[in-house]
């Protein structure tokens, strides 16, 4: 049995990937091939989440066991978890940490699961566009180009010039409980 895994990203609109991956993989192939295709460095803490239909996570499988966990807590490790004993059926949905520091995470979905095609190897089948940088620079993440040594923000960041209140959708500020 092989999974057809499609692969993309919140974040850059037109990226996909496509794996193709036999069922008794472990996750930590998976995790490797993910890597390699996208030239990202392996650290400590990437990982993979079991999810519901609404994204909710019902199962964390790890790189390595996390210092500050219970002892008597059960931990799936990558290198330890075949694929088939966590992914089920198609539309099934899995999201994976590539920059544990930044909390950013492709998200999957079992596209197809195919029998009778094995794969001795876990593959990219199919690529779309450029993956997210592994991890967001400073200077990326800083809306000002202008260097403020002291830490303050400019005066004018927020852009307090030609605000339009009319552009502005309170709907969107409303909390529902």
């Amino acid at each position: 049995m092989t999974f057809r895994i499609t692969i993309f990203s919140q974040e850059i609109e037109d990226f996909v990937m496509e794996a193709k991956i036999d069922a008794e993989a472990k996750f930590a192939e998976l995790h490797n091939l993910i890597l390699d295709t996208c030239k990202y460095q392996d650290m400590s803490h990437h990982g993979f989440l079991i999810c519901d239909d609404e994204w909710r996570v019902k199962e964390h499988i790890r790189q390595t066991t996390p210092i500050d966990i219970d002892t008597e807590e059960d931990v799936n490790l990558m290198s330890d978890c075949a694929l088939r004993d966590f992914l089920e059926e198609e539309g099934q949905r899995i999201a994976y940490i590539f920059d544990p520091e930044g909390k950013r995470f492709f998200l999957m979905e079992i596209s197809e699961i195919l029998f009778g095609q094995p794969e001795k190897e876990g593959r990219i089948s199919r690529m779309h566009g450029v993956p997210p940088t592994q991890h967001i620079t400073e200077d990326y993440a800083t809306p000002s180009s202008s260097e403020n040594t002291e830490g303050d923000v400019e005066e004018d960041f927020y852009g307090d010039e030609n605000f339009e209140e009319d552009e502005l959708d309170m709907e969107g500020f409303e909390i529902n409980e």
